[in-house]
């Protein structure tokens, strides 16, 4: 079916992160019974398991990490170059975009008669997209941390901590600082290695016979 060829990148990507999900919350759920068990407390069932601070804090640490790292990404090789990259722009390059797509196919945004801010969002509007998605998973992340947070205190007898003291708590940053350190090295990973390694057929990598100083795809 042509549709399912035309879409098959993204509907495998979208099968691997429900079936990886699935196993975040089939394990998750197992072992948030084995601690409350050790604990002395009630197990949880699964849907209240999946409800929980416990499991959306876990869920939303990690989105957020991937939307910070993709969001400054494409913010980054914006305006940044990594010689010899299949990441990086050429700085050698003729300056401008491709040869001009006619007017009337052009997204409304980018036409010539479209108003300022309405381009100046559009000429903007991926890095800004993500960097909201970055922001919301933050905001979520940090709501159900202060949940999952606060139930731990009860299991051990302690009196729960406000939401806003949770923002600056040692557990929150952690939380983050992992996931963010792990994003940014997989990514400086990625930049250099496309300098010397190649992958063939794929359009991430440089096409095996262009010498490593040569810059982008």
């Amino acid at each position: 079916m042509r549709w399912i060829r035309d879409n098959s990148l993204s509907l495998v990507l979208v099968a691997i992160f429900l079936a990886s999900l699935a196993g975040q919350a089939f394990t998750g759920f197992h072992y948030e019974n084995e601690q409350r068990t050790a604990h002395q407390a009630a197990a949880l069932s699964f849907p209240t398991y999946l409800a929980s601070g416990a499991f959306l804090s876990s869920v939303f640490e990690n989105w957020e990490s991937e939307f910070l790292e993709k969001a400054a990404y494409v913010v980054l090789t914006a305006v940044l170059i990594q010689r010899g990259s299949a990441e990086s722009k050429d700085p050698d390059a003729p300056k401008g975009e491709a040869p001009d797509t006619p007017e009337a196919q052009k997204p409304w945004p980018a036409r010539r008669n479209a108003p300022a801010p309405a381009r100046w969002v559009y000429e903007r509007s991926l890095g800004l997209a993500l960097f909201a998605l970055f922001v919301g998973s933050f905001v979520l992340h940090w709501l159900n941390s202060a949940r999952a947070e606060n139930v731990d205190k009860l299991l051990h007898g302690k009196p729960p901590e406000p939401l806003l003291a949770h923002l600056g708590s040692a557990t929150l940053w952690f939380q983050s600082f992992q996931n963010w350190q792990s994003e940014f090295l997989s990514t400086v990973v990625l930049v250099l290695l496309s300098i010397w390694l190649r992958q063939k057929a794929s359009p991430e990598s440089k096409r095996i016979g262009t010498p490593d100083r040569a810059t982008g795809r």
